[in-house]
């Protein structure tokens, strides 16, 4: 029976997963950045996400924050698993310390549970024999990998209506995630082995992966022969039994952009995957190809990022693809702005709206907040009016009647076919 839960790792899974559950057992969290412990023990949330806070106040005092493991019936590990870049492999250091904190504190019928994104057999490998150096065997305790399934933006929606998959090593275990998961999550529990958990959870993020790298081809192939892809995909969705996502200047997050490399670090077949990670790493290099064509003849040229979050309306700025725009740019010679009134402790400077746009000859809309579409053009005090937009999502033809020139990711002019 489970009496008390310890959640390692307190970032945009681990917190929400936490404070969920507090609303039904004694949570304590842990994370090793004290700068987050200190602000939940003084009643602030690290991050922003919708309906978060409210949770937190209703879940104190039931929620413990701490930088210290604590014994407990059941303990889910959901810190980072981040890519070790210039290999393109998981870097399972922060798993492996999880893991290492839990196993002094493991006692018999303990239940843990992985959340944390991994590649196939981490669990086999990595996790469980760390934990058996407990001095208990495998059949001891309990072990489930259940990976989340949840969205910044709106990650406490989804975390409880989607459905989980419970990949346990033993029937008991997966019972035991199975009970527990239930007395918050509305959605189907769907049990299998830990393994296939495990490879499931990477199957989804790199078919979303597959089919935006489809979407970029679709677009850059448009352009060449002065087709408008946004109308060609919306007419070819309209088949039932196709689903075109949307083209866009990269894939960005900690799931979408990386996922899809744990598959091909040991595998020798996974070709288009491999494929579709370099098409979606190189839209980048395509938005700069535009911004030559734009700004062909003009001197010492500045250039304005509208957006450096990955996607619309978070400050979750992870693996953003305006990370590798920015170096391009600053490798051209040209000076860079940036503005996102979402995010905070970026690598580079963030500025205001007026600052960023005051002597600048291209705005490129990165990502799609809806903020952006309260800014007034004609208020903007830009050397040229050239705008590019790289999500469709401007409202076009205000920024023409303030005079702009507006360029729009696929749309098919001769500035966007290189």
């Amino acid at each position: 029976m489970i009496k008390k839960i310890c959640v390692l790792g307190l970032g945009y899974i681990g917190l929400p997963t936490a404070l969920l559950l507090a609303q039904k057992y004694p949570v304590v969290g842990v994370d090793i950045n004290e700068k987050i412990i200190t602000a939940l023990n003084n009643g602030k949330l690290p991050f922003i996400e919708k309906g978060l806070d409210k949770l937190f106040q209703k879940v104190r005092e039931n929620f413990t924050a701490t930088t210290t493991v604590e014994p407990a019936d059941a303990f889910i590990i959901a810190v980072p698993t981040p890519l070790e870049e210039s290999l393109k492999i998981a870097d399972l250091q922060y798993v492996r310390n999880a893991a290492e904190m839990i196993a002094p504190l493991l006692r018999r019928g303990n239940l843990v549970i992985l959340e944390s994104t991994v590649p196939p057999g981490t669990s086999e490998n990595v996790v469980l024999p760390i934990l058996e150096k407990s001095g208990l065997k495998r059949n001891e305790f309990l072990y489930v990998h259940c990976p989340e399934r949840a969205i910044p933006g709106n990650t406490l929606f989804e975390m409880i209506h989607n459905d989980r998959i419970i990949g346990g090593i033993t029937e008991k275990s997966s019972n035991a995630a199975k009970n527990m998961y239930a007395s918050v999550v509305k959605g189907k529990l769907l049990i299998t082995d830990t393994q296939t958990a495990e490879f499931v959870k990477l199957m989804e993020n790199t078919s979303r992966d597959v089919n935006i790298a489809l979407a970029n081809e679709f677009a850059k192939i448009a352009s060449e022969m002065r087709i408008n892809v946004w109308e060609a995909i919306d007419l070819a969705n309209r088949h039932p039994r196709v689903k075109i996502l949307q083209p866009g200047p990269g894939v960005g997050g900690h799931c979408i952009a990386i996922d899809p490399w744990f598959l091909t670090e040991t595998s020798t077949k996974a070709q288009m995957i491999s494929l579709a990670r370099t098409i979606n790493d190189s839209m980048p290099n395509y938005i700069l190809t535009m911004l030559r064509n734009i700004l062909r003849g003009v001197s010492d040229p500045v250039i304005t990022l509208f957006g450096v979050a990955y996607k619309k309306n978070v400050d979750d700025w992870r693996a953003t693809p305006a990370l590798r725009l920015v170096r391009l740019i600053q490798n051209e010679g040209w000076d860079v702005r940036m503005y996102d009134p979402y995010v905070h402790n970026f690598p580079y400077n963030l500025q205001n709206l007026d600052e960023s746009v005051t002597g600048t000859d291209c705005i490129v809309i990165m990502t799609d907040h809806d903020i952006f579409q309260e800014i007034e053009p004609s208020g903007l005090k830009v050397r040229s009016k050239n705008i590019v937009d790289t999500r469709n999502s401007l409202k076009k033809e205000e920024w023409k009647n303030n005079g702009f020139a507006v360029y729009t990711l696929g749309d098919g002019t001769s500035h966007d076919s290189g």
